[in-house]
């Protein structure tokens, strides 16, 4: 110090006479603005401080001071409490919205709060309240002059919530340090407007092109375009696989043609429709992968590949619907998978610089949406992270048209991020170099600390909710302020010419320039005259029976494998009463055993593992089982040490990531749908608590997994299994909602299955494993027995059910002599209310040999063809009779009784037996529910035509 002292002294003792007068009128400026002077004059200032004998001065009128206020330490400890409410309040008086509101003073931040005068301040040495204050900072006064300068500007920072100090130090120090700010070259500057212009100028001309279509423009946010460039710039240097993006319609369309690199001219050719004509893309334009039925264009998302030379990045942009935020968990969820190393036996091995999520928000959604916070909640999961997250609030200051004051109880848009010690910038959207500057900050935290990162980017909306609407009904006087404000591209381009870096020919000839080029890509595409867009039909694969896949497995291997999962590693202290119920599976396979249902999905499992195919299965208790009836999980009785069975079996080619998930359906579920998207080769389950705790996700089962093939051409291949059945436990632990399932069943979009034995669940499981990755890939939906069933000797399999055969749709009624020539009724149902019926079956003394019954277990697609045969195989066949446990405007009745009415024959007629129609799934007494199980079980089993159950 004392030497930088010394070269300081000698460096401006070099002065003299007029230059001294000179240098000090400099020296002033430097210090209002340090990008007011010559930047060889900045130079000076910065490296060498203040003119040594201002310097002087200064110290000499400090002594003074401290000779006078030595004993004020009250002035002194204001001063510092200032400083420090600089810092974390800085933001309150911050100059972030370029319209609708001003400026705003905050008495946090006034000295005049903490009793301290300019004068009061200007007699305190900078280095007692500011420890590395740049040379320029020499007391109180200029202290707190240049800490508002950084938190008070155009970009400003809330990171006070943060408890790490480390991360708390690194943000201290770049913002202090004056770094925080990028300093871009003129170049580097002209580009960026050349940018901003590109995506003005495409919104323009869609604006002008196609009159009063809906676009959702960016317009008021243009920067981020510019934002998620420095983004892709940054990750390809890191080489960085993958971006993963999700966001919602706002700027959507700016961000395929300019950051994806969707063609102009798909983009054109989506928004025409006359009614004699339709524009389409000129030849060798790039496709974008839709589904059959299609979907809005503000919906789709694309996927841009790396070309290997300039970039090695490939970035994806997730599909969205009009759920807006529910797309997060979904790009958390492809992240993590591109992530994962699954092709060695353990837990996947993750690598966090090979995917970064990018996800961009609406300030009215972001605060509003439950799914915000699910998604957050898994940022730090052992399970669900994937290293840090780059969230960008759209922020347009509207919610459609509701007002902040009306929309959330927080200050800020942002703050729900606070409660996860996520970082926060607020950042003017018309102060592009600040954006970028947000950005880059944003980047380098996320690869240096792998945690998540927001941005709230503040701007406005040019247009209503959408270009049709009409904002000024509800929001007359900022859309006033909005009808006169200039563009960014206009207020950089004024900045630009006023420090003479372009000249405003330049700026209008690259306005017209990408104006021109639109026009030329606009005027020549093609036109087809007919107006007859192509038709689009659902893959031929997926119309296909799913009967080819063969799914034994040979009984040494199953014996094997079982051997394997029974072994524990030394010196592991495992809980000796479950050591004992675990005991059991290991004579399952030989003669006289059975296979509870337990035992036959640890085998499905492992023999999968076996055949080189991972495996990912989560859900709230998973690890164990809601029911306890898995414990793929083991914990050491002295340690806690936890270990997985399936790690330590030889035969396990792949990887075993068996995780608990939090208390969340819709962010699990969707986190779960958007890795089995990316990860094709892979088996994904999602197992609900219970069956009934799916409803909470009911947007994720609607909007993605069960329609996004059909919308926009992505395959999923996962399984959900929903505990379901009827014990008397209520409404909320009974239903899985069959007949939701049902009604979304369509275009053989998934399988929905309720098997009845341990061996059909095993099939059904290693056909589902086969699927994937090929074009018949479609998700699994499966109703799994609870505690009253999961251990029941009934749904137990024998050795020979496992290692012949496969899974069958339609199964005959176990312990039911059949009798086709004698059978008058034939008795169809699903589930646990068939395992009831043979029970009660057996403990009866009638002759049953009227009756023919069967197990659905596949229940869409239909088996149709299959329960013809059985129907024709009955000559003296009565009645077809549906019995169901669940009440008769639920279940599957509503589903099954047209492809049933169809089947019928002259003379046969169709009953339902079950619960009568109610509103609540199931009763909450006991005592109530036993009573009528029994008695739909006995009227199924029961020759006496007695008309519908509720009569």
């Amino acid at each position: 110090m004392a030497q930088n002292e010394e070269s300081n002294e000698r460096f401006w003792s070099e002065f003299h006479g007029p230059n001294l007068g000179y240098v000090e009128e400099q020296y002033d400026l430097y210090k209002e603005d340090p990008e007011a002077v010559d930047p060889s004059i900045k130079k000076m200032f910065d490296g060498h401080g203040a003119p040594q004998w201002l310097s002087q001065t200064n110290v000499a009128a400090g002594a003074a001071a401290q000779a006078t206020s030595i004993d004020d330490v009250k002035k002194l400890t204001s001063a510092m409490k200032l400083v420090e409410a600089i810092r974390r309040f800085g933001h309150l008086e911050a100059d972030i919205y370029p319209v609708g509101m001003k400026k705003r003073k905050s008495e946090l931040v006034d000295p005049v709060t903490y009793g301290l005068t300019k004068e009061d301040l200007a007699s305190i040495p900078a280095s007692w309240l500011w420890e590395n204050a740049p040379n320029k900072v020499e007391n109180g006064l200029d202290v707190v002059k240049e800490l508002k300068k950084y938190y008070s500007g155009t970009i400003t920072f809330e990171f006070d919530h943060v408890n790490n100090d480390d991360e708390r130090k690194w943000l201290l120090d770049l913002i202090e340090s004056g770094k925080a700010r990028l300093s871009l070259s003129d170049d580097e500057k002209t580009k960026l407007l050349e940018r901003l212009i590109q995506v003005e100028g495409f919104e323009e001309f869609l604006q002008k092109t196609f009159v009063g279509q809906k676009r959702f423009s960016i317009e008021g946010l243009e920067i981020m375009v510019p934002m998620l460039d420095q983004i892709v710039k940054n990750a390809s240097a890191d080489k960085v696989e993958n971006i993963m993006m999700g966001m919602a319609h706002r700027g959507r369309l700016a961000v395929l043609a300019h950051v994806l690199g969707k063609p102009y001219d798909r983009i054109f050719s989506e928004f025409h429709h006359s009614p004699n004509k339709e524009l389409i893309p000129s030849e060798g334009s790039m496709g974008i992968n839709y589904g059959w039925t299609g979907d809005v264009k503000y919906h789709f998302g694309a996927t841009k590949e790396p070309d290997g030379k300039e970039s090695v990045t490939r970035i994806r942009l997730a599909h969205n619907p009009s759920h807006l935020e529910f797309v997060n968990p979904v790009v958390e969820g492809f992240a993590r998978a591109a992530q994962d190393d699954r092709y060695e036996k353990g837990y996947a091995k993750q690598d966090k610089n090979k995917a970064i999520p990018v996800l961009i928000h609406g300030d009215a959604a972001f605060i509003g949406e439950g799914i915000v916070a699910e998604t957050f909640n898994l940022s730090n999961l052992p399970g669900y992270s994937t290293g840090g997250s780059l969230h960008i609030i759209a922020n347009n200051l509207l919610g459609y048209t509701t007002e902040q004051k009306d929309g959330r109880s927080t200050r800020y848009a942002s703050d729900l991020a606070k409660g996860f010690e996520v970082p926060i910038i607020h950042v003017n959207a018309d102060d592009p170099i600040a954006c970028i500057s947000a950005v880059q900050i944003a980047y380098e935290y996320r690869q240096k600390f792998n945690k998540d990162f927001l941005i709230d980017l503040v701007g406005y909306r040019r247009y209503g909710h959408n270009e049709m609407d009409e904002p000024r009904m509800t929001q007359p006087v900022l859309y006033k302020m909005i009808d006169e404000h200039p563009t960014v591209a206009h207020i950089f381009a004024k900045n630009l010419q006023e420090k003479e870096i372009i000249r405003e020919e330049q700026f209008k000839e690259m306005k017209q320039r990408a104006l021109d080029k639109l026009q030329d890509i606009y005027n020549n595409m093609k036109e087809n005259e007919t107006g007859e867009a192509e038709s689009m039909f659902m893959p031929e694969a997926l119309k296909n029976g799913l009967d080819k896949y063969e799914t034994a497995v040979d009984l040494e291997t199953l014996r094997s494998l079982n051997k394997g999962l029974l072994e524990r590693p030394e010196g592991f202290n495992s809980n000796k009463k479950l050591e004992r119920i675990l005991k059991r599976r290991e004579n399952a396979l030989e003669n006289g055993g059975k296979a509870d249902w337990g035992t036959g999905e640890a085998l499905a499992y492992a023999s999968i593992l076996r055949d080189g195919i991972p495996i990912r299965l989560t859900g709230q208790d998973t690890e164990r089982g809601t029911f306890a009836h898995r414990h793929l999980v083991l914990h050491d009785v002295e340690t806690s040490e936890k270990f997985c069975p399936m790690h330590m079996l030889e035969e396990a080619k792949t990887s075993f990531d068996i995780r608990n998930s939090p208390l969340s359906e819709t962010g699990v579920l969707g986190f779960e749908y958007g890795y089995s998207v990316e990860a094709t080769n892979t088996l994904v389950i999602w197992e609900a608590q219970f069956g009934d705790f799916a409803n909470v996700a009911q947007v994720i089962f609607d909007q993605f997994i069960s329609s996004a093939r059909a919308k926009w051409g992505d395959k999923s291949n996962m399984v959900m299994l929903l505990p379901h059945g009827y014990e008397g436990q209520g409404p909320e632990h009974s239903s899985a909602r069959l007949e939701r399932f049902l009604q979304m069943a369509a275009e053989n979009n998934w399988i929905v299955a309720y098997v009845t034995s341990s061996a059909q669940f095993f099939h059904l499981i290693r056909r589902q494993a086969a699927l994937r990755n090929k074009e018949e890939a479609r998700p699994l939906v499966v109703m799994t027995p609870k505690s009253s069933l999961i251990r029941n000797q009934r749904i137990a399999s024998k050795a020979e059910e496992f290692t012949k055969g496969k899974f069958l749709a339609i199964r005959d009624q176990p312990n039911l002599k059949v009798s086709k020539k004698n059978a008058k009724r034939l008795l169809i149902g699903s589930g646990k209310i068939m395992v009831d019926i043979e029970e009660a079956i057996e403990q009866a003394d009638d002759n049953f040999n009227w009756l023919r019954a069967i197990r659905l277990e596949q229940i869409y697609p239909f088996p149709k063809k299959l329960l013809k045969k059985e129907i024709n195989a009955l000559p003296n066949l009565e009645e077809i009779v549906w019995v169901q446990e669940e009440p008769q405007n639920m279940g599957c009745w509503d589903f099954v009784d047209d492809y049933l009415r169809d089947l019928l024959k002259d003379g046969q007629t169709l009953r339902y037996i079950g619960r009568p129609d109610r509103s609540s799934p199931a009763v909450g007494v006991p005592n109530v529910h036993k009573t009528e199980q029994k008695q739909i079980v006995q009227k199924a089993i029961t020759p006496t035509k007695g008309g519908d159950s509720d009569e």
